[in-house]
């Protein structure tokens, strides 16, 4: 995209770009309300900006808008799952989960992924590019549109490494959580990283109130690197260290994901090994069946494997949880629609 993405742009940027056209400091805040909190897609929705201030944007900004191009909903639970088109034509997917709690949308960070976990169709076909703050809003924004529903939690566990595109999730985060937008409230997003450390660390720096979760998936070094590229970067211990040192700064919880795969990772003594090793950290265990992928032999645990696994794991005292399966008959795993989606757009360029 040549121009800056409007919807990208954090309210003191728009402010100072508004004056230097001539224009009072009032016109910025009336052009961040329709595109934050009335969701406009266009100068011309803005009813009470004058035309050549329209048209003023329509020149110097770009709208990296996001087309629909599927919605699949669950005959189970309700749960849908979104294919949305980029500007550029790539397509990323988020869905929309309702709880107790309200409307969750779990959005992408990311066009595919290099992180090359074994067992997520996501990185499948590797990373594209990193996704802009204003494309990452636009998942919810345009969720929050065409459901009707207010959402209400957000969470950075689709396509992509939250913490690989970095600089975007912080904007993203702050405009999320912004007075003159949706304004949701920080402790109701959650971000999910595979345990780029580094990152982590300056995600601790920043001390904001979100959750973070971890993807851990195994119980030692050697495991975690057959199952996580990521892992022979950054080491088990020092990924844990991450963790305490963002737990010391925050106070928030840390949230370790564990993907149970049958014969992989799921046994009572993978348990005790993980009780062990998380043993005086403040966190929680989010237990996850593994989603079945084509192109990988993993099977999901059986129920008493993962009713052990659990009650070990509180036998030792973890705080630990199974994960609700949402979706499940329309492919809500990260990553599956679009992968099949892409799969048919080459079978059409393939067929003579």
């Amino acid at each position: 995209m040549e121009k800056q993405d409007i919807r990208s742009l954090e309210w003191e940027k728009l402010k100072q770009d508004i004056q230097s056209l001539g224009e009072k400091p009032f016109r910025a805040a009336q052009i961040y309300e329709w595109l934050h909190q009335k969701l406009a897609d266009a100068p011309d929705a803005m009813t009470n900006i004058p035309a050549a201030l329209r048209e003023k944007l329509k020149e110097r900004y770009g709208w990296a808008n996001l087309q629909i191009v599927d919605m699949l909903e669950s005959a189970a639970d309700g749960t849908r799952k979104y294919l949305f088109r980029l500007w550029d034509g790539n397509v990323i997917e988020s869905v929309l989960m309702s709880y107790h709690h309200g409307e969750s949308v779990c959005i992408s960070s990311q066009v595919g992924c290099r992180m090359g976990c074994r067992f997520c169709a996501s990185t499948i076909g590797g990373l594209t590019r990193n996704l802009l703050p204003g494309e990452m809003l636009s998942q919810v924004y345009q969720i929050q549109k065409h459901s009707g529903r207010r959402v209400s939690h957000v969470v950075v566990m689709g396509t992509g490494e939250p913490l690989d595109n970095y600089d975007s999730l912080l904007t993203f985060i702050r405009m999320l959580t912004d007075g003159r937008g949706l304004h949701i409230s920080q402790r109701n997003i959650t971000v999910s990283t595979c345990g780029i450390v580094p990152n982590i660390y300056r995600l601790a720096d920043e001390r904001l109130q979100i959750t973070l979760a971890l993807s851990l998936h195994a119980c030692s070094q050697e495991k975690r690197e057959e199952l996580m590229p990521v892992a022979r970067r950054y080491e088990l211990a020092d990924v844990l260290a991450a963790c305490r040192t963002y737990f010391e700064k925050t106070g928030r919880r840390i949230t370790f994901e564990y993907s149970l795969i049958a014969g992989v990772n799921d046994s009572e003594e993978d348990a005790r090994r993980l009780a062990q090793l998380l043993q005086g950290l403040h966190c929680h265990v989010n237990l996850i069946p593994v989603n079945p992928v084509r192109e990988r032999d993993y099977r999901q645990s059986d129920a008493r494997a993962i009713r052990a696994f659990k009650s070990k794991l509180e036998k030792y005292r973890i705080n630990a949880t199974m994960r609700r399966e949402m979706g499940r008959d329309i492919g809500g795993a990260c990553g599956q629609l679009r992968k099949r989606y892409l799969e048919q757009a080459q079978g059409e360029e393939e067929k003579p």
